[in-house]
Order: C-alpha cells, then sequence, then structure tokens
C-alpha cells in the first residue's frame, strides 16, 4: 500500500521476519522507535493487528487537527502518520500489517521469538511493544458485513477516494462527524444515520457538521445493505418509515473495542491494564520494552509527544543491550552525513 508516496511492504502469511527490534504496533509510537533504531544502525519490523499503519490515529481521527506535537503548531492525523512513515522510510522497516501478535517466546542463546496469529514467526534481539490502548476491534452492526472492504469501512484513511461518491457514515461520535465534515466537499451525497437525537461529538463539529449540507437523519438505524458485488445502497429506518439511499460506501464510525488481547498473557508485569516500565522504559522481561499509551510509570502524561520520548529512549536503550559497550546517547542526527536521510 502507498502512503506519503512510500511503498509499505507487507508480508504473506506464515513467512518469518527477523530484525534487530520488533516492534509491536504501528501507531505514532512505533513508527519513531523504528525511525530511533535505525539511526543506531538497527534493523526493525513493525507488527500490527490494523490494515495500515497509524494506529488509533489512522483509524479513529485521521482529519482532526492534533496540537500537542513539538514544532507543529496543528497537524492532522493523517499528515502525521504520513510524515512518520517517510521518515522512517530510509531505514527500510519491514511492516507486518493486518496481523496480530500472540506469544512471546525466548530464543536461545539471546532474543525472542513472535508468533502471529496466522503462523508467521518474528525473530528479534530486543522487542517494543507500542500497542496503544491494545488491540481494537470495530464495532459493526450485522446487515454491514457481507459488504466489508467492498464498500464498507471503518475509517477514511483517504478522502479523496470518496470523490463523486454517496456515502453513508453511521454514529454519532467524533469520528462520523470529523468524516462527514471532510467528505462533505468531496462526496457527491453525506449522508449521516444516527441512532440517537443527540450527538456525542463536540459541539461546534456538531453545528459546523448541520451547516454544512450534509443530510443528518437521527432516531434511525441502518437496517440493510445491497449490491451486486459492491456495495450500491442502504436500507435506513425510523420509527415512522423506512426507506433506501443509494450508497458506494459506508462507513460504519460505531466506535472500536479495545483489549490488551494475548499481550496480556506474555508474562509482563501489569497495572490496570498498562505495562509498567521503568525509566529506560524496560519491562520486567530483559530485551523487552514498552513505549505509548500502553505503557505506566508515575508521573506520565498521556501525550503524543511523551510517546516519541519514550520511543527515543527505548529504541536507544535496546541498542546498548544489544551492542554492549556503545554509548547510550547517539550521534547527533544534524552529524549525520548519509545519502538516504538527505
Amino acid at each position: 500500500m502507498d502512503r506519503a508516496g512510500v511503498r509499505v511492504e507487507t508480508t504473506v502469511a506464515d513467512a518469518e521476519a527477523s530484525a534487530d527490534v520488533a516492534v509491536v504496533g504501528a501507531g505514532p509510537a512505533g513508527l519513531y522507535t523504528a525511525c530511533c533504531a535505525g539511526f543506531r544502525g538497527l534493523s526493525s519490523v513493525i507488527v500490527d493487528a490494523l490494515p495500515e499503519p497509524g494506529g488509533q490515529v489512522a483509524a479513529l481521527y485521521p482529519e482532526k487537527r492534533i496540537h500537542d506535537v513539538a514544532g507543529l503548531p496543528a497537524v492532522r492525523g493523517r499528515e502525521l502518520v504520513d510524515g512518520l512513515i517517510t521518515q522512517v522510510e530510509p531505514f527500510r522497516p519491514r511492516y507486518l500489517l493486518g496481523r496480530t501478535a500472540v506469544s512471546l517466546v525466548p530464543q536461545e542463546g539471546r532474543g525472542w521469538a513472535i508468533r502471529l496469529e496466522d503462523g508467521g514467526l518474528v525473530r528479534a534481539g530486543a522487542v517494543v511493544i507500542a500497542a496503544g490502548l491494545g488491540r481494537s476491534v470495530p464495532r459493526t452492526l450485522p446487515c454491514l458485513g457481507p459488504y466489508q472492504g467492498r464498500g464498507v469501512a471503518h475509517h477514511v484513511p483517504r478522502p479523496e477516494e470518496h470523490r463523486d461518491r454517496d456515502v453513508v457514515i453511521v454514529g454519532g461520535g467524533d469520528s462520523a462527524v470529523d468524516w462527514a465534515l471532510a467528505l462533505a466537499p468531496i462526496a457527491r451525497s453525506v449522508t449521516v444515520v444516527h441512532r440517537r437525537s443527540a450527538f456525542r461529538a463536540h459541539e461546534h463539529s456538531v453545528k459546523q457538521m448541520y451547516a454544512s449540507g450534509v443530510r443528518v437523519v437521527t432516531d434511525a438505524q441502518v437496517t440493510a445493505c445491497n449490491g451486486t458485488g459492491n456495495l450500491e445502497e442502504v436500507w435506513v429506518r425510523t420509527e415512522e418509515r423506512e426507506w433506501k439511499l443509494p450508497a458506494q460506501a459506508l462507513v460504519g464510525a460505531l466506535g472500536f473495542i479495545t483489549n490488551l488481547g494475548p499481550i496480556a498473557d506474555w508474562g509482563l508485569r501489569m497495572s490496570n491494564r498498562l505495562v509498567l516500565v521503568d525509566g529506560a522504559m524496560r519491562t520486567n522481561i530483559p530485551g523487552v520494552y514498552a513505549v505509548g499509551d500502553i505503557c505506566h510509570y508515575e508521573g506520565r502524561v498521556p501525550l503524543i509527544s511523551v510517546a516519541f520520548g519514550e520511543a527515543a529512549t527505548a529504541a536507544n536503550h535496546a541498542a546498548v543491550g544489544l551492542r554492549p559497550g556503545s554509548r547510550l546517547a547517539p550521534e547527533h542526527s544534524t552529524d549525520i552525513d548519509a545519502p538516504n536521510l538527505s
């Protein structure tokens, strides 16, 4: 898949991959971990259960502006993810997307083997867990299942793909309203269907949506999807009536169910579903680190900017662990004279 002009390669099922560092999670913290590892000359493999990089930023709020990244007064979620992918690209990380890490097994001598749900295996000298709030499974409706990937999706990574389409968005939270606003000037029509009369989204965004020309149907639900091959229409029902809408795309913005999944059984010391780490981002398991929202230490502030610092700390401590005697502090990036970084 292409993101930010960069070809993000994935591997086939059952393949084995090996690297100096295995990063579990392809969100901002995971992508920046791979970048920092690359600065130290370490190769990386990035594993994520979602089908594309970006984690919850890409899945939940790609169009929302983020204001807590140093040096960027405001940046859209998808732009931040694209920038991180471009930044790490010179170090050629290997992406294993749409694949779930299920177990962590020590290798003979040193390092770890991560087994994947589909039978694949990742071998690495160090592991950095950057899984955010854990594995996210989108909430859905029974009628959406047959058209998943054939018109039905749960996020909008590329609004331009919906140009001149009739789009139906189901949901009442920030993601539903943000996507409606993003698609309004692009799509042929945008209809938001919400089962309640009031929206959970930010009040200002809701007012913008009503003023944008988006059709809003409340106290309603989608009851059926139809189409030959791909989605062509959806049926909407209220207490008074039921009717069909043309729809070549439906976005199920119904939220996500999150849990740590198999990571909870890896033997990590945890508290309130968070992995406990020390000042070097080390877990209780040697050679295994945790960064971002999945980790916890006293005084931690849950910001993307904080996660970036944690990623740098973990990658550099991993470098020392893999290459004893090397310096903890990396070379200044401004001093690196490498063609692939220019």
